[in-house]
């Protein structure tokens, strides 16, 4: 079987472009499938952590990124509910606070610029594998690739179909942003910890400051709201007080999930679909640029060797120890966070030794 393009990619958002990108950029004809009509917003921190910047700008598309969608990021400040409270510095070149959509549209023209082929609208619905190609089946026809990647997202369909999901046995944890129209007080993103929850308030433009939960199951009863979650934490609702709204609440989870492998035979995973533990320290943006960026710079040789799975196994090495060392920070974050003694002491000692925190962000994000 002939191929129609050497890389379908499923997804638009920043982990697909950015394979996308890359793969366009070592020569290869790629094609972008996404159900939506435009970039799509999701429920994301929306805050990229110094690897992230720095894949950005390598990906051609930092300077693309309008000025009032984003805000730099100094640190990270965590904030106890008795007011207690502990900042660390980013590592160069810090951080950058960014509006999801404005950075997919980014990220979206710069793959155009590069040569991709965008298709708003169309729905991937499965693929087979083939000795020549693979075939994606979409609502809009059958389209040939040497390789496909699926980058849709944290409950990614393709991934369940090519049978690399594995259960997981974390807790059920569920996050739920909204946006509001306020110039951002701090170059920090602050997150608040009360009793089975979190709230982080990100910059996410020069007049704009995302607020996110992330919360357990069972922490509610009833409904879950925006307004809900707010009342747990009277120092963030305190200083939002009369803010406009900015965006609509969007929610995501369960947030942890699994994956037997991340590539298979002509196929591989990238982005949240390739794993998720949580979006606790804010690294998922981060994870999904530079690990799009590795898998679509890794694709011409992996094609020109059949993009088997051992033909793969440079993306799948590389993605496993990116994961590994997020998925660390994040269970370990998350222990702090869910033992009120620890976490008081932690606090207690980084408030009083800020660059020990310093140097523990650096290592976290090394």
């Amino acid at each position: 079987m002939a191929a129609d393009v050497d890389v379908a990619v499923v997804g638009a958002g920043p982990a697909g472009l950015a394979t996308a990108i890359a793969a366009a950029e070592a020569g290869l004809a790629v094609v972008v499938c996404e159900r939506a009509s435009a970039p799509p917003d999701k429920a994301c921190g929306e805050g990229l952590m110094p690897a992230g910047v720095r894949a950005l700008a390598a990906l051609g598309a930092r300077e693309l990124v309008a000025p009032e969608e984003c805000a730099p990021i100094e640190g990270i400040c965590y904030v106890a509910q008795d007011g207690s409270r502990a900042a660390g510095a980013l590592p160069f070149p810090g951080g950058l606070g960014i509006r999801r959509t404005a950075l997919a549209a980014a990220l979206a023209r710069r793959a155009e610029l590069c040569g991709v082929e965008l298709r708003w609208g169309c729905v991937a619905e499965g693929y087979a594998a083939g000795p020549g190609a693979v075939t994606l089946r979409t609502n809009a026809g059958d389209l040939a690739a040497g390789v496909v990647v699926a980058a849709d997202g944290l409950h990614s369909q393709l991934r369940r179909a090519a049978g690399l999901e594995r259960p997981t046995r974390a807790a059920a944890r569920f996050g739920l942003r909204q946006h509001v129209r306020v110039p951002p007080w701090s170059r920090h993103v602050e997150v608040h910890l009360a009793e089975g929850a979190q709230a982080f308030l990100t910059p996410a433009g020069t007049a704009r400051v995302g607020v996110a939960f992330l919360w357990e199951k069972g922490l509610l009863e009833g409904p879950v709201s925006f307004a809900r979650l707010l009342e747990r934490f009277p120092a963030v609702a305190e200083r939002i007080a009369g803010a406009a709204e900015d965006s609509r609440p969007r929610g995501a989870g369960p947030l942890a999930q699994a994956v037997r492998a991340r590539t298979a035979d002509r196929f591989a995973l990238v982005g949240d679909a390739a794993g998720y533990v949580d979006a606790i320290t804010g690294e998922g943006l981060s994870l999904a640029l530079v690990c799009g960026r590795a898998l679509g710079e890794s694709l011409p040789e992996a094609l020109v060797r059949g993009a088997s799975r051992a033909a793969l196994a440079p993306y799948e090495r590389f993605a496993a120890h990116e994961f590994r060392r997020y998925a660390l920070v994040c269970r370990t974050v998350l222990a702090l966070a869910r033992r009120p003694s620890l976490r008081r002491r932690a606090l207690h000692v980084l408030g009083r030794h800020p660059r020990l925190f310093d140097r523990l962000i650096a290592l976290s994000l090394a």
